[in-house]
């Protein structure tokens, strides 16, 4: 009998959390073996127990589908990301793709589609939902990699954490606790990326925030 694929399901969403276990249970080839409410819970499983897929929103609370696929790609890395989005965007597509991804699979894709990305990128493989498509998306990258440094960059995965956590509206003492880190760590991680990347004040942070994807437009 061939292995079957291990995978995590991560979105904020428990009611979506549940029909993606129902739809992919009912292939036999298929083991869900872990569920995530937030990016950061969905990092820790993906760490603990290195599936060969994680089926991933884009916009989490916490820490978002592209930092959470980052952190993957560097801690385990035979863990295959599959995004799944309402975003159609090709920066975000780019984005997730940079990140590692193997497959970006829009919200409004069929349950068959869903099923062959996941077959495609836990074989090696990368899929993108029509109508995304790679001829577009190497353009965009090639239009891309013609820009400025992009400061975001300059972050540390700390920084980014903390990013989106004080975008939230979290202060030191709750990043604090979210991160297992000190309060005091938390401010110099918000005053160190807060300069990177040229912000002054909350409405700045929210604003770059949303503009990158890590917020959603209605935050």
């Amino acid at each position: 009998m061939n292995k079957r694929t291990t995978i995590v399901l991560a979105d904020d969403h428990q009611v979506v959390r549940h029909g993606l276990r129902v739809l992919l249970e009912a292939e036999p080839e298929f083991n869900i073996v872990g569920e995530a409410s937030d990016g950061i819970e969905a990092a820790d499983m993906i760490d603990r127990l290195h599936p060969d897929a994680v089926v991933l929103d884009l916009m989490m609370p916490g820490m978002n589908g592209l930092e959470v696929t980052r952190q993957a790609s560097q801690r385990s890395p035979n863990t295959n990301v599959i995004i799944l989005s309402m975003y159609t965007n090709e920066a975000y597509v780019l984005e997730a793709l940079r990140a590692g991804a193997k497959a970006y699979v829009l919200k409004s894709a069929t349950s068959d589609e869903l099923i062959r990305a996941i077959r495609q990128a836990a074989s090696g493989g990368r899929y993108l939902s029509p109508p995304l498509s790679e001829r577009a998306i190497e353009a965009y990258s090639r239009k891309a990699e013609g820009t400025a440094m992009d400061p975001y960059e300059t972050l540390t995965t700390r920084e980014r954490e903390v990013l989106q956590l004080a975008a939230e509206g979290c202060t030191n003492a709750e990043i604090a606790s979210r991160l297992s880190i000190s309060p005091r760590t938390a401010e110099t991680h918000r005053t160190n990326l807060m300069r990177k990347l040229g912000l002054h004040g909350q409405t700045d942070l929210i604003r770059f925030a949303i503009r990158r994807g890590i917020l959603p437009l209605e935050t």
